[in-house]
């Protein structure tokens, strides 16, 4: 199925609503208050940044005027969270958390939990497990008032359904739930969601973030343009962009209740397209941004330089790489120039070793060159590392491979051909904040499985695998803003699996 224009949406999503396994359409539905564009999102001032915080609904006074007061220390001074300012605003509002819960690195024993307190009070973390009533109790020490910190769980049993409580002084400050991995070894079906480009105008969409959370999923992997919008340099800025995702009221109940892993593209790392070292940039700026990143997102922890990472959920290994710092400007066309050498020999080592039948690997930027002439697409800047991973799949018949990634607005499925005649799978789905991007379809549509072009879709996507059958397979699901199922594609593991040569 192909459509091109938004236009033709609304007639396919009516003939599948009652055809298509959508079994959480969202009849909740909640109408934007103001419709931000993207444009005026990069852009980022003060009135804009506000009208995003209140585009859905309006916020209690004590959130808002936390956030307007913090909002106008940012842009004056070179501070973070730490700040004096920041946490006396903090405490003149009541907040006890300037963010958080987000959860991250979820395990068959546990889970993290990141926070962003405001004081140095504990905070005490009460843990119920669903099907039994068993309760564990857990105690965070504030090194700082607004210094981001996780506490790790790893006590808890495998596949089982739990919720928290959060408290400081004995008052209930969040709340949420989470599900653990199951163990490695145990063929239990998995569902991933991802996606990219919310470029802070998703992050406000209770529609959306309903939708996922109906959905039960494991974990969600985002894949870059997620929170922070063009602010280069300006360090101070990249985090009053953090608070105003942080004190979405629909942002704070997906990363309470989903473990979530993440990845930067060039909004988020400074502007667009820019990678690498850009010119007037700085070595120490680029550490810098690294830093930033990891004290704002809750990944698995990775002592490289760059921000990639690897981690294991159940019988799928999530491969999530750096496509943006690790970058070699001008050596672009030349091996390593796109995840640097170091990465690339991380990634082989990788593919190599791992043992779950599943692999997801993504890239922020697209894997194929078939939309707007791969203007920044890993096939074009480093064709020879990007073919060298290929050639490592099909020669040593590494099974299960999934390919994901962003950058392009709008929604497309591909397959690339490899030299051995195998195709490689990568589904994209840079459609979280419903922004315009180059057209739906490729020129030559012969390795297409489909297109939707990117304004006005508000969708992800969603991997769904299941091993308990003979024969395993993984179900792609492509679901937009109200639970409707716009794709659908089964793939056997003998399809994602490359012949022995």
């Amino acid at each position: 199925m192909r459509f091109i224009e938004p236009k033709y949406l609304f007639v396919f999503i009516t003939m599948i609503y009652f055809s298509n396994n959508c079994f959480c359409q969202n009849t909740d539905k909640v109408s934007p208050r103001y419709n931000v564009t993207l444009k005026e999102a990069h852009i980022g001032s003060f009135e804009i940044d506000t009208m995003l915080l209140n585009s859905y609904e309006t916020l209690p006074s004590n959130i808002t005027s936390f956030y307007l007061d913090a909002r106008a220390v940012f842009e004056k001074n070179k501070v973070d969270f730490t700040d004096i300012q920041i946490v006396e605003a903090a405490t003149k509002n009541n907040i006890r958390l300037m963010g958080g819960p987000m959860l991250g690195d979820v395990k068959e024993n546990g889970i993290s939990i990141w926070f962003r307190p405001s004081n140095e009070l504990p905070i005490h973390i009460k843990v119920i497990a669903l099907n039994s009533n068993e309760e564990n109790s857990y105690t965070l020490k504030p090194v700082a008032a607004g210094r981001a910190q996780r506490i790790v769980i790893n006590d808890l049993s495998p596949s089982t359904n739990y919720k928290y409580v959060v408290l400081s002084q004995d008052i209930k400050i969040a709340e949420g739930a989470f599900q653990t991995a199951p163990k490695t070894d145990e063929n239990t079906p998995l569902r991933l969601t991802f996606g990219s480009c919310f470029h802070k105008i998703g992050l406000h969409n209770p529609n959306l973030i309903n939708t996922i959370l109906k959905r039960k999923t494991n974990a969600m992997l985002l894949l870059g343009d997620i929170a922070v919008d063009d602010r280069e340099n300006n360090f101070n800025m990249h985090s009053s962009d953090y608070l105003l995702r942080d004190v979405s009221r629909s942002w704070k109940k997906l990363a309470a209740n989903v473990a979530l892993y993440t990845s930067w593209d060039d909004h988020d790392y400074l502007n667009n397209d820019l990678s690498g070292i850009p010119e007037n940039f700085t070595e120490e700026e680029r550490e810098k941004l690294r830093t930033l990143w990891r004290q704002n997102w809750n990944n698995p922890q990775n002592d490289a330089e760059g921000i990639y990472f690897t981690t294991r959920i159940g019988q799928v290994e999530i491969i999530m790489l750096d496509t943006r710092s690790c970058r070699k400007i001008e050596e672009r066309g030349e091996y390593g120039s796109y995840l640097g050498s170091e990465q690339q020999k991380w990634l082989k080592s990788i593919l190599k070793n791992s043992t779950a039948p599943f692999k997801i690997i993504s890239s922020g930027t697209m894997w194929s060159d078939y939309i707007t002439n791969g203007k920044d697409s890993w096939g074009t800047w480093d064709t020879l590392a990007r073919e060298e991973i290929f050639n490592l799949i099909e020669e040593e018949n590494i099974p299960g491979v999934l390919l994901i990634s962003g950058d392009r607005h709008g929604a497309r499925g591909f397959t690339i051909p490899g030299t051995s005649g195998f195709k490689f799978y990568e589904f994209e789905a840079a459609s979280l904040g419903g922004v315009p991007g180059p057209p739906a379809m490729a020129n030559d549509t012969s390795n297409q499985l489909f297109g939707y072009h990117g304004e006005g879709l508000k969708a992800f996507g969603e991997f769904t695998f299941n091993t308990l059958e003979n024969k395993p397979q993984v179900t792609f699901r492509l679901i937009d803003e109200f639970g409707n199922v716009m794709e659908k594609h089964i793939l056997s593991y003998d399809m994602l699996t490359p012949k022995k040569q």
